[in-house]
């Protein structure tokens, strides 16, 4: 896979040949639970994923996959060989991989708005990645960060791409700095998605428990749950560990530059552009509850603090908390916010 955004022949070769391959899809064996045909990500710039001959680690090697490769899954299943904090492997062309590091994408080409909000416009990447460019009147256009699946961007302009095609044009809320990728990669999310979930509840009724030690959230309605879900906290490391306390969410922000604070054509770059659905409860050090577009490893520590949420996860409790989001305030919400409790 070049650094090359995709093309709709690219999209359409990669739809062709997931579809040719259930021509090679191997028998579902007793125990294992079929599933609809999906496409994975490798989302570790760290480790290859390993193919195993069996779903356990103790087993063959027969291949490893790489970053930002894509993979077809046939199935999915639950080793009795583990691991115990995530025994789910799927079987994918000659063996089986193992799902922490393989985040779960599509490919879904998109109709082009025709004019955005004066104030921006959020949207949501919806294919594997994208190639960012910028165009300058020195260099023409370069190549910047790729855009993930699922990551959440600020929509500010719509342009003609060097394609001669319509590119939406973003902005870093970070950086500030402008760069566009092809509108068809991302869908607009109108304003109605993003509507507060339970508005009519009290806000001294909400509240958000952490428990570090279950890698579990619970958010609560007075002691009725409403959410429970498995996290990723901090690693046990003093730089990295989630901070034990009472907070409240004081800061929310739709889409969030995440990691060195720069934008580069680096595909291994320290850099999470886009990171979904950030509550902030500890602003001072960057701590919040958020969307997570490069792991599925959930129920096992693994961030830098924040609070690793799946995706559809983070985007409920991102409505659901306190305060209310405006979809068109660029930077942020800020108020004193929704109880969170670390236990």
């Amino acid at each position: 896979m070049d650094n090359k955004s995709y093309s709709r022949r690219d999209f359409l070769k990669l739809g062709a040949l997931g579809l040719s391959s259930f021509a090679f899809s191997p028998l579902i064996k007793e125990g294992e639970k079929p599933i609809q045909h999906r496409l994975m990500r490798v989302g570790s710039t760290s480790r290859p994923v390993p193919i195993h001959i069996l779903p356990s680690d103790d087993s063959l090697i027969l291949y490893q996959r790489y970053y930002d490769d894509l993979i077809n899954v046939y199935y999915e299943l639950e080793s009795p060989d583990g691991p115990e904090w995530n025994p789910l492997w799927y079987r994918v062309w000659g063996g089986y991989a193992h799902s922490q590091n393989l985040v779960e994408v599509d490919n879904i080409l998109n109709e082009v708005a025709s004019s955005v909000h004066e104030d921006g416009q959020l949207g949501e990447i919806t294919v594997p990645y994208t190639r960012s460019y910028r165009y300058t009147s020195l260099y023409g256009w370069t190549e910047l960060a790729r855009l993930y699946y699922q990551s959440v961007h600020w929509i500010m302009d719509i342009i003609t791409g060097p394609d001669g095609n319509p590119w939406y044009e973003l902005e870093d809320e970070v950086t500030r700095l402008r760069f566009a990728i092809p509108a068809e990669h991302m869908r607009i999310i109108p304003d109605h998605e993003l509507d507060p979930i339970h508005p009519d509840v009290p806000g001294g009724q909400k509240w958000i428990e952490v428990s570090i030690s279950r890698q579990v959230l619970t958010a609560y309605e007075g002691n009725n749950t409403v959410l429970q879900t498995k996290i990723s906290s901090g690693t046990f490391t003093a730089e990295r560990a989630t901070p034990y306390g009472d907070f409240h969410v004081e800061a929310k922000y739709a889409s969030k530059h995440m990691g060195d604070g720069h934008i580069t054509s680096d595909i291994y770059a320290y850099e999470y552009l886009g990171v979904p659905w950030c509550c902030f409860f500890v602003p001072e050090t960057g701590v919040a509850t958020h969307g997570t577009y490069w792991h599925n490893n959930f129920g096992v520590p693994m961030s830098h603090g924040c609070v690793n949420m799946r995706n559809s996860d983070a985007k409920w409790l991102f409505r659901w908390a306190e305060p209310k989001f405006d979809p068109h305030l660029f930077t942020r919400t800020v108020g004193w916010g929704t109880p969170v409790s670390v236990i």
